[in-house]
């Protein structure tokens, strides 16, 4: 009797503890924001960790007005040139709610440190600029979450300079991207005669006045449609206006529909100015409580559910240097399932060797924070030996399981670089290696030659760019690129091949990664069918796998 009582009392103890567990995984929320390069997209970011309290004056991108660089944008380079070349991670919570922010490059010489990030998103966030409409890296991107089938919310931003007619963007939306479309509110005018937005749902004006160019929360004034006040609070013409495009709404666009939405088949569609505040809160709003909790996850043993597992978590990405006096390097990863408390010990499954996670870290950009527990959905930062490689499982000691690799995407530009001072040898492998663990740079190295010569790969040239910045200014090393005439890679799927008995053209080169897997790169696509006519057991891949 004595003995059931206690087991009665551990019995609910436990189902309390798990409740709370639940509950706070349950609050999070974890989206990636995506768009074409300058839709506004880590603007929109500041202005959503304004309103989380996680700031307390907003920065731009080009800072001018602002004075201040956005948080997001940490790199010297990206404060130099206007422009994220790294995703970066942010925390806040927001009524109730704890955030957890991925701000991707938006440049498409940076698109695969974005397609990586998706990975570990549970929705994104769309940008669109108002005066532009989809453009090429928003179609590149909204195809990577499409394969995803994850949740894709639309901002459509810059509704303070002119823009394109509304039933025109949502039609091109709907017609280039293939994806159903329902505005939740609608603009009234644009450019200097942008007057706010009115929600569909309450049926409700919000009119917006600009505060401090951006900087802080704007104040705002609201109204019904029908409100006798309402051509003074917006105006006549745009009073008349909103009239006839809510009557020609009825008939076009979706309805909402989340099982549509979960599944990526419909967007649903905000408008405002990120720069000015305007719609920001509304979006922010709207968006959580359509958003779901953190997703469950396939692994190589079936689904992991985020509730009912212990700890498991996968790097998706790994970032030296962000702390210059201690060049440091911090691998991100996202937690799939359970509660993570520091100083845990865990299975490395790919390391195969059980490690203890010490100081884990939460970011906003470069500023850290030590955490002392993070639950499922959220992003951590840990310190990496280096040890970790993108794609990497980490579970309790007792599992063995490997969530799905993160695709290695075909690099397009060639170059080969060497060190010009050959004193500087050791900082220059480490510099080359470091960068490449990161994921910004693919390296390779012919079958007979060192480390003094190496051939680096890349997405777009504007990583060559960053690759020289960093390595001279993290790294101390000056060094001398030569481009080279390659445009295509292949992996070499057969692991029982004798690469150098290959029978390949005059123009091709045979190469090996950082995994020593073997790789060919051709001048022309007209070679890689040559070659593969030449070999005929050969097996080629477009992708690798991390």
């Amino acid at each position: 009797m004595f003995l059931n009582k206690y087991i009665i009392l551990f019995l609910f103890f436990m189902e309390d503890f798990m409740g709370q567990y639940a509950q706070e995984i349950n609050k999070r929320r974890t989206f990636a924001i995506i768009s074409h390069p300058d839709a506004g997209k880590t603007t929109l970011t500041e202005k959503l960790l304004l309103y989380g309290g996680a700031i307390n004056l907003a920065g731009s991108v080009k800072a001018k007005k602002t004075a201040k660089h956005a948080v997001s944008d940490w790199m010297e380079i990206e404060k130099e040139r206007g422009i994220s070349v790294t995703s970066s991670v942010m925390q806040f919570n927001y009524d109730g709610y704890c955030i957890n922010i991925l701000d991707t490059p938006g440049h498409q010489d940076f698109s695969e440190d974005t397609y990586r990030t998706l990975m570990a998103a549970d929705s994104a966030v769309m940008v669109i600029d108002a005066s532009k409409g989809v453009e090429a890296q928003t179609i590149k991107l909204f195809k990577v979450c499409v394969m995803r089938h994850i949740p894709i919310f639309t901002f459509v931003n810059k509704l303070d300079r002119e823009a394109r007619n509304t039933f025109e963007l949502l039609d091109e939306i709907e017609s280039v991207l293939g994806i159903q479309t329902c505005p939740m509110n609608w603009p009234i005018g644009s450019g200097k005669n942008f007057r706010g937005v009115y929600d569909r749902n309450t049926k409700k004006i919000t009119r917006f006045f600009a505060a401090n160019s951006g900087q802080t929360e704007v104040e705002t004034v609201e109204a019904e449609l029908g409100d006798e006040n309402l051509d003074e609070i917006i105006g006549r013409e745009n009073h008349q206006n909103l009239v006839d495009e809510i009557d020609l709404l009825g008939g076009a666009g979706s309805e909402f529909d989340m099982d549509l939405v979960s599944g990526g088949e419909l967007t649903p569609v905000f408008f405002g100015s990120a720069l000015t505040n305007f719609g920001v809160e509304t979006f922010l709003k709207h968006f959580l409580a359509m958003t779901s909790t953190p997703l469950p996850r396939k692994a190589d043993t079936g689904i992991i559910d985020p509730v009912e597992n212990d700890f498991s978590a996968f790097v998706f990405k790994i970032q030296a240097n962000m702390n210059k006096a201690h060049r440091d390097r911090i691998a991100f990863m996202r937690i799939c399932s359970g509660r993570f408390e520091a100083g845990m010990e865990v299975n490395h499954v790919q390391g195969g060797k059980k490690i203890r996670l010490s100081q884990p870290q939460q970011m906003m950009a470069q500023e850290r924070k030590i955490v002392e527990e993070a639950y499922a959905g959220d992003i951590i930062g840990v310190f990496d030996p280096g040890i970790f490689s993108i794609g990497d499982t980490l579970c309790m000691p007792n599992k063995k399981f490997a969530y799905e690799g993160i695709p290695t995407f075909a690099p397009e530009h060639f170059a080969k670089i060497r060190q010009v001072d050959t004193m500087k040898r050791k900082q220059f492998i480490k510099g080359v290696n470091q960068i490449a663990q990161e994921g910004a740079i693919q390296i390779f190295q012919e079958f007979n030659t060192g480390m003094e010569e190496i051939i680096v790969g890349v997405v777009g040239v504007l990583q060559f760019d960053v690759l020289k910045f960093r390595l001279e200014s993290e790294y101390g090393v000056e060094i001398r690129m030569d481009q080279l005439p390659y445009e295509y890679i292949r992996w070499i799927e057969n692991k029982e091949i004798d690469v150098a008995a290959l029978n390949v053209t005059s123009d091709t080169k045979k190469v090996k990664d950082l995994k020593d897997r073997p790789l060919l790169l051709f001048t022309h696509e007209w070679s890689i069918r040559t070659v593969q006519e030449r070999n005929k057991n050969l097996i080629l891949s477009e992708f690798g796998r991390v």
